[in-house]
């Protein structure tokens, strides 16, 4: 496989081009970007630079690629790096800095000429900076190892890009300028794949035997984005936080006192396990409301997408166990409800559903019930088993034939919580398949390897949950400890919290952010036309609302400082601005919708205003309605104030968003 040059000398020709030298091997092919025409050329070999280019000041670790905005393309680099292990003799490392460079010469990233162009930076800056990228120079991170094993003799002189696992290939449209060029072959040592996942490694030692327990999840640019703005299926098939988990075990038989590397491991294992939002199409509108309205699409082909879905699944990995962990009460049974009526229209012999009740089931902190779910999955375990390569044969022992495909209503606590079971029971019949445990042994007999096993699956599940929900996960205490804790249970209260405020006035921006860096939207060039993305189309009496009732509780608290001739003298002061305020907070959850950070790039107007068949929760939010609406003046059937501020307002600068400013859908 074609190797990646790990470090680059930049230079900069003035405002003519940029030449990415590599600093091994010398005399290697630099690359040159020319900024007036945005051309790539590859030198020849020993190509001195131009003598009055200077050196940036910083070492480029990989470019990411690049992506082109409303005033310049810009190319991004890495320039920081974070080493995270060692893995089959290749070093794993996480993205850490980022360095956004303008081929327009007029164009300043510190300083942007026009606000949008300042607006679109942001976003993409916040996504590399929010994110958490991992990358190897020699080794992909974006297969699994049987996959990886299964196309060894097909590989042959390819380089990391062209074998990369398209799903997983997260800056794959940022190197597009790159690969979709007739060099794109000879290219290849510039083109750094990474993936936007987890990555953590132990080593422990037992009974003589050294041992690497390794865990690796790798997130779909497909779907992707934030909690509430990215749930179900699309119409192409791929769900939302679509998320590929592998555990990998790697076991030297020979004396722990002997120097080993990891290369020469005898056995290699490996279990994958899936994740992936309930595949129908169903959404969450927020409101400012704690829950959100839930809305369940009923359209024609909900099963057509399912079918797509779940038969991309099972060319992949094989046979598929579906656990579905959605309450079977309350605000999630309709989602339940919709995957099952979906489901029993499927006749696929490879797929089987499961239901657990997982909150019926572990009521009053009895976690110890998930033991219940394991003994239902325990023959699907058995039988699609799990990859062994047997390096001293050089041979695989066995292959995984299927995965364990879990999901609950975010796929993140309650799936994180059965993840980690269904690992931890297949680790400890890994061990005792090769020899390491003895049959009368079990995995919580080993203090280090226990306590490895829950802190990988405990930190693997906060990156997660925060890269979707914006917080860390919740049950942890669980995955860490193996015991509920009222501490965890107050963590989970704050960590819950903390999900709220992201997720009703922050998430817009980072799915905008998303949406910009894998491609889903591409923006004009005519920054003007793209003025609605910074602007607030809102009525001024919505903006005002807010403001009116800041000054309300300033009013509140300066009343508490001000003297006071008796217990009474305040009495009507305090109940003027009570009154003012609580008006203020009634006015802005009854227009709940016009005070969440929507996105902007591609916002969810088709879900917002769905009025096709289906289930909605509530249509709370969207102003005033019913009989008393109507006498007043209020609602949509009237042409109403408070129907006329949201679809005048919101609802049209967010189509004007969404239709004219260049959105598009990927293709690759």
């Amino acid at each position: 496989m074609k190797p990646i040059y790990q470090r680059l000398n930049l230079f900069i020709d003035g405002q003519d081009a940029y030449t990415f030298v590599p600093v091994e091997p010398v005399g290697a092919q630099s690359l040159t970007i020319h900024r007036a025409t945005g051309d790539i050329v590859l030198n020849a070999p020993n190509t001195p630079v131009h003598p009055t280019a200077s050196r940036y000041g910083k070492t480029i670790y990989g470019i990411l690629g690049m992506i082109s905005l409303a005033l310049s393309e810009y190319v991004i680099v890495m320039t920081g790096r974070e080493h995270r292990a060692r893995l089959m003799g290749h070093d794993i490392y996480r993205a850490a800095d980022f360095d956004i460079l303008p081929l327009n010469p007029n164009v300043s990233v510190q300083n942007p000429p026009h606000p949008v162009e300042g607006h679109l930076l942001a976003l993409v800056r916040s996504h590399l900076f929010g994110g958490h990228f991992l990358f190897s120079y020699g080794w992909d991170l974006s297969r699994r190892l049987q996959a990886q094993w299964q196309d060894r003799d097909n590989e042959g002189r390819m380089a990391l890009w062209e074998v990369a696992d398209d799903r997983f290939f997260w800056n794959k449209f940022l190197q597009s300028r790159l690969a979709d060029t007739d060099i794109a072959h000879d290219l290849s040592p510039y083109i750094l794949p990474i993936i936007y996942g987890t990555f953590d490694m132990r080593t422990v030692y037992i009974h003589g035997h050294r041992i690497q327990l390794c865990l690796i999840s790798r997130r779909s640019r497909y779907r992707a984005g934030t909690r509430y703005f990215r749930r179900g299926i699309d119409h192409e098939g791929h769900v939302a936080n679509f998320n590929e988990t592998e555990q990998i075990l790697l076991v030297d038989e020979k004396a722990a006192g002997r120097l080993s590397l990891a290369e020469n491991l005898t056995h290699k294992l490996s279990f994958t396990q899936i994740r992936g939002s309930v595949p129908v199409f169903w959404a969450e509108v927020n409101t400012l409301r704690y829950k959100p309205d839930l809305q369940v699409m009923d359209l024609q082909e909900t099963v057509d997408m399912i079918k797509v879905h779940l038969r991309d699944q099972v060319s992949q990995y094989g046979s598929q166990s579906l656990i579905n962990l959605v309450n079977q009460k309350g605000h999630e049974l309709p989602v339940k409800e919709a995957y099952e009526r979906a489901i029993s229209q499927i006749e696929f012999p490879d797929v089987k559903y499961q239901y657990f009740d997982f909150h019926n089931e572990c009521k009053h902190m009895r976690w110890d019930r998930i033991s219940v779910l394991i003994e239902k999955m325990q023959e699907d375990l058995v039988q699609q088993g799990y990859f062994h390569l047997d390096t001293a044969q050089d041979k695989a022992v066995h292959m995984q034939t299927g995965v364990v495909r879990t999901n609950c209503m975010d796929n993140l606590d309650r799936t994180n919580v059965v993840q980690a079971a269904l690992a931890k029971w297949t680790l400890n019949q890994q061990l005792k398949a090769i020899g390491v445990v003895s049959d009368n042994e079990e995995l919580e007999d080993f203090e280090a390897l226990t306590r490895g096993f829950r802190e990988m699956w405990a930190d693997h599940a906060d990156l997660i949950s925060k890269a979707y929900a914006g917080s860390g996960a919740l049950k942890t205490d669980f995955t860490r400890t193996n015991r509920r804790t009222k501490i965890g249970a107050l963590q989970d209260g704050y960590k819950s919290l903390t999900r709220y405020i992201k997720n009703n006035y922050f998430d817009g921006a980072r799915q905008d952010g998303f949406d910009l860096v894998t491609g889903a939207w591409t923006p004009q060039k005519n920054p003007v036309t793209s003025s609605s993305l910074i602007a607030d189309t809102r009525p001024l009496i919505i903006r005002s609302v807010p403001y009116i009732l800041s000054f309300a509780l300033f009013m509140i608290c300066a009343g508490l400082t001000l003297p006071r001739t008796s217990d009474y003298s305040l009495l009507y002061y305090f109940m003027l601005w009570f009154v003012i305020a609580s008006l203020a907070v009634m006015f802005m959850m009854v227009h709940g919708i016009e005070y969440v950070s929507w996105p902007r790039l591609i916002p969810p107007t088709d879900i917002i205003y769905y009025k096709g068949p289906g289930f909605r929760s509530a249509h709370n939010g969207k102003g005033l309605t019913g009989p008393l609406a109507q006498k007043l003046d209020l609602s949509g059937q009237s042409n109403g104030f408070g129907a006329r501020l949201l679809l005048n307002g919101r609802k049209r600068a967010l189509t004007v968003t969404g239709m004219e400013e260049g959105t598009k859908k990927r293709v690759d």
